[in-house]
């Protein structure tokens, strides 16, 4: 951005020592007053919002919110994740983020950048006078949907944050002062306007869009019914509002989801939505490329070439896989290498590799880097926010939490576990509820590695300082998670020197 700003002022030096200036000539003028006119700018608003999700991060890459930011504070502060390129990513990979942390900066922007625009769009579109009351409360309930999920990843990642909505875009029209330090607001309060908008979402948005009146194709990607429902519910598991929780798991389980048939086609990168899909952040080689194998594909591999392995799992999680659960197999494990060299996991006790062999400190996954997919430098892949395997988990962990080792919480489970072919849990007798809550939690992470959730079910289930400091121990690193402590980032330190209301307090400095 500063080279943007040198070269705009050397550019307008120029034109002053100019002998004559060159009137530029306007064509349109995009102002508040003609921005939210017809029907189109009220689409092309709400499809802005949800670009945000795939945007570029703002540093010429064109990698993810959620396949970026997302992935670096959720799965990489965890014992999934790593980051052997070192600076910010590898610190945060190592458990060791202080306030000045580029992804934390990044992460507060992205998620507030969301929120930001969803509330502008809220503000303008229930004015509009060229829409139907019908396609102002879809368009205001898909909103809502995306301003709830930016802030349940603000509160997942940094707790108590500044709640701004549409009444303070209006305030700031009417009497703006930008330089006004912002109050935080207790996650309690910001889960209360969470809630109101998925129970408005859950209400006035479709099942699907087959049949839609507004939007002229079956547009999957959009937040539907069972997006809004399902959100919901990850913030009453989050709150151990296991009761509500469990309620709502039987209404999405109406909806007709199901699971995809195995679990690498459902990460295939022409899988773009399938039975299993709720909620995903969809792109298109073609028209909105990212840059999602870039980062996860694998070094110096003879098929997926030219990749960075920027994000990789950990050997010590890869390892917790039985040898014939499927999931296994979805890793650039063992391979010779373009450069000629085999690369592989070192053999315990062994650090040196000998001539011919390449140990990697960490594992590529194909989830995100389709050895069938994209040739190119930007690729198509879908990232999957919200998938029905994540409400059948939910499902056995509440029913666990509510009563106890349980028959269905066993089956659903299993239910998971069968589509990798990966041996099924033994009856409800053979587990106490800690058990069988550990083999929820060693679930999840079997199932949803690199899906932006690890963090949280750690924290959820009071897991996150034991289980992270044994992995950091492990492989030699400081045990370094203290809780309540580190239960939230630091607020990124740029934020702190702005607004003199934000301070860190008893989190990490």
């Amino acid at each position: 951005m500063k080279y943007a700003y040198i070269a705009l002022t050397t550019l307008l030096l120029g034109t002053v020592s100019c002998k004559k200036m060159v009137e530029p000539k306007v064509y349109s003028n995009l102002v508040a007053d003609n921005a939210f006119v017809t029907l189109s700018d009220a689409k092309a608003a709400v499809n802005g919002v949800y670009a945000r999700l795939k945007q570029p991060s703002g540093k010429s890459d064109a990698w993810m919110y959620y396949a970026g930011f997302q992935v670096t504070i959720s799965d990489l502060t965890t014992d999934i994740g790593h980051a052997s390129s070192g600076g910010d990513v590898g610190l945060m990979s190592d458990c060791q983020w202080a306030p000045a942390n580029t992804y934390l900066a990044f992460a507060w922007q992205h998620q507030y950048k969301l929120v930001s625009d969803a509330n502008i769009s809220l503000h303008y579109i229930p004015k509009m006078t060229s829409i139907t009351d019908a396609q102002k409360n879809q368009f205001t309930a898909e909103l809502r949907f995306l301003r709830a999920l930016g802030y349940v990843d603000l509160t997942d990642a940094f707790g108590p944050v500044i709640m701004v909505t549409e009444e303070t875009v209006a305030k700031n029209f009417e009497n703006p002062d930008y330089e006004a330090p912002l109050p935080t607001t207790p996650v309690a309060e910001v889960n209360k306007l969470i809630i109101s908008d998925l129970e408005f979402a859950a209400q006035h948005l479709p099942a699907n869009y087959t049949n839609s009146d507004i939007y002229s194709t079956n547009d999957i990607g959009r937040a539907t019914k069972g997006a809004a429902m399902s959100l919901l519910c990850k913030l009453y598991m989050r709150e151990h509002e296991w009761q509500k929780a469990l309620d709502l798991t039987t209404e999405i389980m109406k909806l007709g989801y199901g699971l995809y048939p195995s679990y690498a086609g459902l990460f295939a990168e022409k899988n773009k939505w399938s039975e299993e899909s709720i909620f995903s952040a969809l792109a298109d080689p073609l028209n909105d490329a990212v840059e999602i194998m870039n980062h996860f594909g694998p070094i110096n591999n003879p098929v997926v070439t030219d990749r960075w392995q920027y994000f990789a799992l950990t050997w010590y999680f890869w390892n917790t896989f039985a040898a014939n659960d499927d999931r296994k197999k979805m890793f650039y494990s063992d391979y010779i290498g373009t450069d000629g060299l085999h690369y592989m996991q070192a053999p315990p006790g062994q650090t040196n590799p000998p001539a011919g062999f390449y140990y990697m400190p960490d594992v590529a996954t194909t989830k995100f880097a389709d050895p069938k997919g994209s040739t190119t430098y930007y690729d198509g892949h879908v990232f999957p926010i919200l998938r029905y395997a994540d409400i059948l988990l939910c499902r056995a962990e509440a029913l666990n939490e509510l009563n106890g080792p349980n028959g269905e919480s066993i089956t659903l489970i299993n239910q998971v576990k069968s589509r990798s072919h990966a041996t099924g849990l033994g009856a409800a007798g053979t587990f106490t509820k800690e058990t069988l809550r550990n083999a929820i939690l060693q679930e999840r992470g079997w199932e949803f590695f690199f899906e932006c959730k690890r963090r949280q079910d750690l924290i959820r289930m009071g897991k996150y300082e034991s289980v992270v400091n044994t992995y950091l121990t492990a492989v030699g690193k400081p045990a370094s998670i203290t809780l309540p402590r580190d239960k939230y980032f630091s607020y990124p330190q740029a934020q702190v020197d702005l607004n003199k209301s934000l301070s860190n307090g008893d989190r990490r400095h």
